[in-house]
Parts: C-alpha cells; structure tokens; sequence
C-alpha cells in the first residue's frame, strides 16, 4: 500500500478491477460543477446585460453567472481567438514577430465607420507583431482578416482552424464564421466560452499577454487607444477585449489581479459603453469582496509514495509540479480538505513530471478544485528477470 509523507491529506486508489488504466486517466481530468451558494457572503449582483460570468482563473470555477451558455453574437471579443492562434503559432515558430503581412483588397478597410481598423495601406505591409497589436489593442477588421489570409490562405479556412481551435480549449458552445466578429449568421460563443478562452490566452501565451493592457497603438501615423476602459482607471485589470455590434450590444472581457488571485469577466449585451465598464467593475468589487485565494500545497514536495510495477525502483515519489492555489468564499480556507488520487498499476518506466493522479480539494463535501500529481522522480524499467518477477506478483495480487 502506497505511503503517506508529511501530508493531512486522505489517500485514495482507483480501484483496478472497475477501471481500466486509460479511463481512469481520463478521469483524472474531470472536475464536479460546484456551487458556492450556501457560504458566500451576499448575493452576485443584478446587472442589466444579457449575460455574464465571473470564473476564477486559477480554477476556473464559476462564482457567479447569468445565461452563461446562451448563445450570443461576440462581436469583437471574437478577436480574442484569432489573436490566440497567432500567439501559438508565434510561440511554435509557425510565425516569426518581424514576417511582414500584406494587405490585400479583400481584407483592407476603406475607413468606413461601421468597423474598427488598424488602416494599413491597400498592398502595404506590418510585421506579425504589429498586426497583432493592430488586433488586440485597436480591434483592427483589417489586421483579423489580413492575418486570417496569411495563415490559412482565406478567411473561411481560418475560420475552421478557429473552430478547432475552441473544441481543443473547451469552448463547447461556440461557431465561428469569420475572424472579427462582424455579423454573420451562425457566428455565436457564450460568457462561459469566452471565459475560457481568456483562461487560455493568459496562461498559454504569456510572453504576448502584456500586449492587452497596452492603452494605445500607433501604426501609419494614426494612434488609437484601447476601448476598454477599464485599462485606465483599475490597475488591477491587465486585459482583455471589447466587442460591439447593434446585434451584440456593448461587450467586455476583462481580467484583474488583486494579490494572488485573478478574476475573468465576460458581459454580453449591455446598453451602452459606460454600462459595460461599470457592470464589469460591479461585478469584480462582487468577486473579490467574497473570495480569497489560499495556498493548499505547495510545489515540489513529497506527498507520498506508490508503488510501481516492473521498475527499478520499488516505488516513485509523487507531489506537485505546480503550487495549489485554490479560490474559495473568504473565511473558509480552514475547511478545505485535500485528497490524493493515485492511478492504479502504475508501471515503469516513468518520467519526471508524468502525471499519475491528482490532488482534490472540497469544501463542505464537494470538489472545488483540483491539481495534477506528478513524478518527481524518473523511475527506470527493470530487467527481464525482475519483470517477469513483478508478472507472477501482479498474477497473484489479482486474484
């Protein structure tokens, strides 16, 4: 039976016999819906908007919504997932920063007053790193589409590699049909969407995050300040992206760190500008006012030891790759419980840092969070003789 180090924590294996390896895997990857209704301090605002969330970055936990996953035109926060894929393929070196992209026809705006634009000149160029300002800080239709026909040949395919894009992080209620969120049929995300993709761009493109906070942009001599409002008056808020059209109304995805725990905010529909910075601002206050952010384990500790199969070594010392940092309604940090989920038969070999379980927090009974564990240590596979020992052991165990 695997050992307990230092830890409060209660230990539970997977039984074998009702799992295989590779579905008890795929479990470790599920997490309950909690609600926190019972223990927090007042109620979530009401707020004359057509929907919202507020989910905890590090968990990803949401502490208050309201038609989280209806269906709902995004309008310029759809540049959110085109400014992703250029981030990753940035940072796979699918693109390089100083590649210069050429306006064409198709993708330039004639300064029209319907749409947002970074106004690169008819077949003039920026660098990829100048339209992905163009996109993010001045909302540019001209640099989404110009960057969708650069990457993907036309702005229909890019359109597919969005979609893909969104299944692959977990945007389970949204379709995209073009890369800037003008309006088209069929073209819809949710709140809970597009928090999660929030999650994602801070947490896998952290080298270009900072670009969302950058108040203004300036590209041909014409210099444009970010319409998220917000950027000037709360320090605290570092990103993301606004949206409107007359279908959509006023929209805001919005990200804030207050000390070691980050809020994201999305609001679709709101009347006007001032309501979509002032709702959002409501909301944080909410947030923040009824949550805290605790340490419930630290990285890189021993948490215990399981036994291996065909190895070396005997067992692997398993703990945390990540510190566990888990949101939670204030005063309430000494109630979480934690506890170890192992995989059963782990066999060698093993890498260092290879996931095999998780690390589970409750509160009053129900998970709130959760946290891989990992190998910290490599484990070898034995030789043929000690493998073979370890067959006739497993044999025997099993019966």
């Amino acid at each position: 039976c695997p050992k307990m180090l230092g830890s409060s924590a209660s230990y539970k294996i997977l039984e074998p016999p009702r799992m295989t390896q590779k579905s008890a895997l795929a479990a470790l990857l599920l997490l309950p819906s909690f609600s926190y209704a019972a223990t927090v301090l007042s109620a979530p605002p009401e707020l004359n908007n057509k929907s919202y969330v507020l989910m905890d970055y590090e968990t990803g936990q949401i502490l208050a919504a309201k038609n989280e996953n209806e269906k709902l035109a995004p309008a310029s926060m759809t540049k959110m997932m085109t400014s992703y894929i250029i981030e990753q393929k940035l940072l796979k070196g699918e693109l390089t920063e100083d590649e210069q992209v050429r306006m064409n026809e198709s993708a330039w705006c004639r300064g029209s007053s319907t749409e947002s634009c970074m106004y690169v000149p008819l077949n003039g160029t920026a660098t990829v790193l100048e339209m992905l300002r163009g996109i993010i800080i001045q909302s540019g239709n001209d640099a989404s589409k110009a960057m969708a026909e650069h990457i993907a040949g036309n702005e229909g395919t890019f359109a597919h590699m969005m979609n893909q894009e969104a299944k692959r992080v977990g945007m389970v209620n949204t379709h995209f049909i073009n890369s800037t969120g003008m309006p088209a049929e069929g073209h819809y995300s949710t709140a809970k969407d597009m928090a999660v993709l929030a999650q994602h761009i801070i947490k896998d493109s952290s080298k270009y995050y900072p670009i969302y906070s950058e108040k203004e942009f300036t590209f041909n001599g014409i210099k444009q300040g970010n319409r998220n409002a917000l950027l000037y008056t709360d320090p605290s808020v570092d990103g993301l992206k606004t949206g409107h059209t007359e279908e959509a109304g006023y929209c805001l995805t919005t990200s804030s760190k207050r000390g070691p725990m980050r809020l994201i905010s999305v609001i679709f529909g709101t009347p006007s500008m001032n309501e979509r910075a002032s709702q959002t601002r409501t909301l944080l206050a909410w947030g923040f006012a009824n949550f805290e952010t605790a340490n419930v384990q630290p990285a890189n500790q021993v948490l215990a030891k399981a036994k291996v199969w065909f190895g070396k070594e005997d067992d692997v010392q398993i703990g945390l790759a990540e510190n566990f940092n888990v949101t939670m309604p204030k005063g309430q940090a000494d109630k979480i419980k934690t506890q170890l989920v192992v995989q059963p038969k782990l066999n060698a070999p093993l890498a260092k840092g290879q996931v095999v379980g998780k690390l589970v927090a409750s509160l009053d009974g129900k998970v709130i969070a959760e946290k891989p564990l990992v190998a910290l240590k490599p484990v070898e596979e034995a030789g043929f003789f000690a493998r073979m020992i370890d067959h006739i052991k497993m044999f025997f165990s099993n019966l």
